[in-house]
């Protein structure tokens, strides 16, 4: 029923980036958490937005961790190999995901000794830092890791900061010897994955808080936060089009190739077009809730991340392009072919993978029914499992 074993690989693939494109959107919470103190001033406004999030946050955190399950059953070298080997920043980022539930669980318990403002700040540094690091890991899929695989595949980390030097790597300046980041480009993205959690977490609190001043607050920042998006943003595609990527040639070896990426996007027009419709997508739900007043821009704007990120994310595996490069040893590089499963274990997870349009369903029924009515002061306050 699924086809060849080169079939397979690709339609896992598929499966993988669709499941970081839901991620991306889902950041709206994280991004939400972050505009904590810009949209509401005082307590009684912080706890109707921890509330609004607090409803959400269980799916963001869910669907990472079924994006890395289903990693590891699809593609285990990858997993054995960034897991295994750049666990610094892996670790940093569960961190930063682990403390957010914390926050959730025990910000309004009676008897609470650190306070509110405390968990208050854990929901600040995860929508800050876990957004930034899943970004600048992500980074990594064009710009390459610092690892080499032996012949058993095991993996040599060859930088103390097992993966954290994605973000932290220095370099002196030829000319004027200056330390200056190696790794801007992650850092880039990163940056852009942050103020676009800004925006859609705005966006949300639009389309379901009944509170005029929430509302309006939220409409500056997604006019604020789309600027910095944007630089990033497009600092992050214009020079991704123009790098250098990771080509598989003939024999399977892996070369560099000049404007890769760009080559990836001319040459599959329909990954083209998505990304296109999901940069449309973003900035047409930006636009009508500036220009328009509407309250419905998370709807616009969340259909385009998850359409730009899963064509970002086809570009880094599709037409022979190494996904997972290594800086130090380029024969060591990840490729679907390299890093994938058996046939058996993808044709099984396969048949099991016809089940998530039904998932998806409930999610979107489970969501619509939720957010059927905007949410006021006084239901969080009649609410006794209130966050």
């Amino acid at each position: 029923m699924f086809g060849s074993y080169e079939f397979l690989q690709h339609y896992w693939w598929i499966i993988v980036s669709l499941l970081g494109a839901l991620f991306v959107f889902l950041t709206f919470v994280q991004g939400g958490q972050t505009l904590l103190y810009q949209v509401a001033r005082t307590d009684t406004e912080r706890d109707l937005v921890v509330n609004v999030l607090g409803r959400k946050w269980e799916f963001t955190f869910t669907t990472l961790v079924t994006f890395g399950g289903a990693f590891f059953a699809a593609f285990p070298l990858f997993y054995s190999t960034s897991f295994g080997g750049a666990y610094w920043v892996w670790l940093s980022v569960l961190l930063f995901f682990v403390i957010q539930a914390v926050a959730y669980e025990f910000r309004r318990k009676p008897a609470n000794l650190l306070g509110a403002r405390t968990y208050e700040m854990f929901l600040l540094l995860n929508g800050a830092l876990g957004t930034i690091l899943i970004g600048v890991a992500v980074g990594t899929f064009f710009n390459g890791a610092m690892f080499k695989l032996d012949e058993m595949n095991h993996v040599i980390w060859q930088t103390n900061l097992r993966g954290l030097e994605a973000a932290l790597d220095f370099k002196r300046d030829a000319v004027n010897h200056e330390l200056i980041p190696d790794n801007i480009h992650n850092i880039a993205l990163g940056l852009a994955i942050f103020f676009l959690a800004r925006i859609l977490g705005a966006l949300y609190f639009i389309n379901t808080v009944d509170d005029d001043e929430i509302e309006r607050r939220s409409r500056k920042q997604v006019l604020y936060n789309a600027v910095p998006f944007l630089i990033f943003f497009l600092f992050f595609v214009i020079r991704l089009m123009l790098i250098e990527g990771f080509a598989v040639n003939d024999s399977g070896g892996i070369e560099n190739e000049p404007y890769k990426y760009w080559h990836n996007l001319v040459q599959m027009p329909l990954v083209a077009l998505l990304f296109t419709a999901g940069v449309t997508g973003v900035l047409w739900g930006i636009g009508i809730t500036w220009l328009r007043n509407s309250d419905k821009g998370i709807w616009f704007a969340g259909t385009g991340t998850i359409l730009v990120v899963f064509s970002v994310f086809l570009l880094a595996g599709f037409n022979n392009t190494a996904f997972y490069p290594s800086r130090f040893d380029l024969q060591s590089s990840l490729t679907l072919q390299k890093a994938a499963s058996s046939k058996f274990t993808l044709t099984t997870m396969s048949y099991v993978s016809l089940a998530i349009p039904f998932v998806l369903a409930y999610i979107w029924w489970f969501w619509k029914v939720m957010t059927r009515d905007k949410i006021t002061t006084e239901e969080i306050e009649d609410d006794p499992h209130a966050y």
